[in-house]
């Protein structure tokens, strides 16, 4: 049984995705309080999976966004311009020149090496995109005229603001309204939730949001935390995943929501900073369908890695509507972008067709 979703005749955009996106500041090989100098990289949990939709797979997409109008604003935008995912529905918002009333956020990361691991500050307060408040956009205009086959959003843009779960809301609904599927990833940051009620409003929030979710993704972690499903024998530092208890949690989850069409989890063992295990699983029509696995994957940059797996599968269901190739698209592309620097992915359709029929690391020439 696939998915049943819109032709590609039918929609203007393949996908579209809504949440914040911020400068991402990297020192490289250096840390954040050491470093002199840094590379500047946008990014977004909800946003990088239609820039990789977009960049990877060939797909139309757009994200829904705000930027406050100033030098940074515009420096993210022309970092999305060039990953070619549609500006139409960014929304500007007056700047008061001093950051005051609203401003762009800024996330400093080091990827972390060996024994210490990745390290985040994000400076994200009072943004534009955490202001958003229902009636702010036209989602009519994006569902019901322009038309999108698949719809993108996810927890950590739930957690900035008070009127953040409202806008998800009201996104969701009017994409269920047009037949657009939802994909949602749960993306538990505790630091978002402290000051907006913490784990109680975190799930309270997230079960709401879940009612209109046909794809759920998180990982062990998430559906803990923001669904308040319990996975037995997970251990503190993740460094091996209980597979059977997370299908047996996954069990539990479809009685609560029906609705969810399909769930999706990456299975990571953090051995170090840069060797993790690395799979995927996707359960489906009350199946589980098992990803290739990386044993030892080397990596560079793991940030943005889940987000990369998010639009393969998506890309996966679009293309094939078969949550095998689903969860083989989204695993192997999620392995491809932690091997290059930054938020967003650098791999090509081809490299990933290349990895997920069997290919190695030879040199390519």
């Amino acid at each position: 049984m696939s998915i049943e979703i819109k032709s590609p005749e039918s929609c203007e955009y393949g996908c579209v995705s809504l949440g914040e996106v911020m400068i991402r500041l990297d020192p490289g090989e250096n840390r954040i309080h050491t470093a002199r100098q840094f590379t500047a990289w946008e990014g977004g949990g909800e946003y990088n999976v239609t820039r990789g939709l977009r960049r990877c797979f060939g797909l139309k997409t757009a994200v829904v966004t705000a930027f406050a109008d100033n030098p940074i604003g515009r420096l993210t935008e022309d970092c999305i311009l060039q990953g070619g995912v549609d500006t139409d529905f960014i929304k500007w918002v007056e700047y008061d020149g001093i950051g005051r009333t609203v401003r762009n956020g800024l996330n400093f990361t080091e990827r972390g090496f060996g024994i210490r691991g990745a390290v985040g500050c994000p400076d994200r307060g009072n943004t534009a995109a955490s202001q958003l408040k229902p009636g702010d956009i036209d989602w009519e205009e994006i569902f019901g005229r322009r038309g999108a086959r698949w719809f993108h959003t996810g927890g950590i843009y739930a957690a900035l603001s008070e009127t953040t779960p409202e806008v998800v809301l009201e996104a969701v609904k009017c994409a269920k309204k047009h037949g657009t599927i939802v994909s949602y990833d749960l993306n538990y940051r505790p630091s978002l939730w402290k000051d907006f009620g913490g784990l109680e409003q975190c799930q309270a929030v997230n079960r709401e949001i879940a009612q209109y979710v046909d794809v759920m993704i998180g990982n062990e972690e998430d559906f803990t935390a923001c669904l308040g499903f319990e996975v037995e024998g997970v251990d503190e530092n993740i460094s091996h995943i209980p597979v059977e208890a997370f299908k047996n949690m996954i069990g539990t989850a479809i009685k609560q929501f029906p609705n969810f069409k399909a769930t999706a989890t990456t299975l990571r063992a953090v051995k170090t900073a840069t060797v993790n295990d690395w799979a995927a699983m996707v359960w489906h029509d009350g199946k589980f369908y098992e990803s290739k696995q990386f044993p030892g994957l080397e990596i560079l940059d793991r940030v943005g890695g889940g987000d990369s797996f998010a639009s393969g599968l998506i890309y996966g269901f679009l293309t094939e509507n078969d949550p095998q190739e689903a969860v083989d698209y989204g695993c192997v592309h999620g392995a491809l972008a932690m091997t290059t620097p930054g938020d967003t992915t650098m791999a090509s359709l081809k490299e990933v067709k290349k990895i997920k029929g069997g290919g190695g690391a030879r040199v390519d020439r």
